[in-house]
């Protein structure tokens, strides 16, 4: 399969004329792609129409979904990456005209108002007086969603071979007990260096990596009964539940999307 590799500069915040309060971007990819770290001058407001994408800050790296897009704030470093088929937006919000929601990355649930509002500045010809309106409603029900696509990437000597297989096959069915036995360290010890490095349990990531690669499988077309079993469920009923509460959908619904 193609892949297209892109490369955009590193601007910081102020560093080009960012007056507008909201411009918007969207594009339909249609082979796999990746963007080369890079910086923005203004905050940027990721989700897609339908398909999956990713972005990546230092070891955190977020899924991008219809349901759950992501705050960039101005001049924060990332990479990313889509997949073939995958219609992404942004919202760029302009540093000088709008207060960030927050100072770090951060998931937002794109509900179905924000998704309308976001979809009605993309209209042609919109009068400036309903534009404003519309943009005040949009920094009005802006905000960070406590659920979300995120992988922290673990980087130590102790937990780097096991994040390397589960990345690899998110099927991957050994457990905490079977992973100790095999690096010779106690059950505690992994869990404790999970907690420290990822800010989550052992179960919580791996389900978290098995969520986002779910999502690349569905983008691509996969069956839901295939997708649960390779990415390490017993059941599709198992996996569907499992997927609605980190995504907000069903696996069905994020396919049709």
């Amino acid at each position: 399969m193609t892949r297209e590799t892109r490369t955009l500069p590193d601007l910081p915040p102020g560093s080009l004329d960012t007056a507008f309060v909201i411009q918007g971007y969207d594009e339909l990819v249609v082979h796999d792609t990746v963007w080369d770290e890079h910086s923005h001058p203004f905050h940027e407001l990721l989700w897609n129409q339908h398909g999956a994408s990713t972005a990546v800050v230092g070891s955190r790296a977020w899924t991008i979904t219809p349901t759950l897009g992501l705050w960039m704030p101005a001049g924060t470093p990332h990479s990313g990456s889509a997949v073939a088929g995958t219609w992404f937006r942004a919202g760029f919000f302009g540093v000088g005209t709008t207060s960030s929601i927050s100072d770090t990355p951060v998931a937002v649930e794109i509900t179905p108002l924000l998704r309308l509002l976001l979809e009605r500045l993309g209209e042609p010809g919109l009068p400036a007086v309903s534009r404003a309106a519309t943009e005040v409603l949009v920094l009005d029900v802006v905000a960070p969603s406590p659920r979300e696509l995120l992988v922290h990437v673990p980087t130590s000597a102790l937990l780097r071979p096991i994040a390397d297989a589960v990345r690899e096959d998110p099927g991957d069915p050994r457990t905490l007990t079977d992973w100790a036995g095999a690096l010779g360290v106690s059950p505690r010890t992994i869990s404790r260096a999970f907690n420290t490095e990822t800010g989550t349990s052992f179960a919580r990531w791996v389900a978290a990596v098995r969520a986002q690669h779910a999502v690349g499988l569905l983008t691509r077309g996969w069956d839901v009964e295939t997708v649960a079993e390779q990415v390490g469920y017993r059941s599709a009923s198992a996996f569907g539940a499992a997927f609605r509460r980190t995504t907000g959908l069903t696996p069905g619904m994020f396919r049709g999307r």
